[in-house]
């Protein structure tokens, strides 16, 4: 499998999560696995990412409860419905979700995770989304899986 590097735009991370010292964890070994890293603190902020550079993100990592408009559930499931080709990776230290609450084609893991655990999830998660997307399967919908 290709590593991503900095310079590749195909693999953006958006990171959604109010606390800074978990949020810095996150988008430091994302930086460090060679991830372009957005972060975000609210769902709000992250929306306004994705509305302006949607087609250069490939993947989003984020927390379901914060503050704002929405949590971070919503945004997953608006994510999915606007922007198909971002994968989505969803993390909880209070709730875990049922596979019927996740949005289709995501995971989850429980907070505290592994850092290099998020990294797997979404080298392999953006992986099958440009294998689908590059077989002429931009509509199909992965599979949910739920995994720590």
């Amino acid at each position: 499998m290709n590593e991503p590097t900095a310079s590749d735009p195909r693999h953006v991370v958006v990171v959604v999560e109010d606390e800074i010292l978990i949020r810095m964890a996150a988008c430091q070994a994302l930086e460090d696995a060679g991830f372009q890293v957005v972060e975000t603190e609210h769902a709000d902020e992250a929306m306004a990412v994705l509305r302006a550079r949607a087609r250069e993100i490939r993947a989003m990592f984020t927390d379901i409860h914060m503050p704002g408009s929405m949590d971070g559930m919503t945004l997953a499931h608006l994510s999915r419905r606007s922007w198909p080709w971002i994968a989505l990776l969803v993390a909880s230290g209070q709730a875990h979700p049922g596979l019927h609450e996740m949005p289709e084609g995501s995971r989850f893991v429980a907070k505290p995770y592994n850092p290099g655990h998020v990294v797997g999830h979404l080298r392999d998660m953006i992986a099958i989304q440009r294998f689908i997307l590059g077989t002429g399967g931009g509509r199909t919908r992965l599979h949910t899986s739920q995994t720590n």
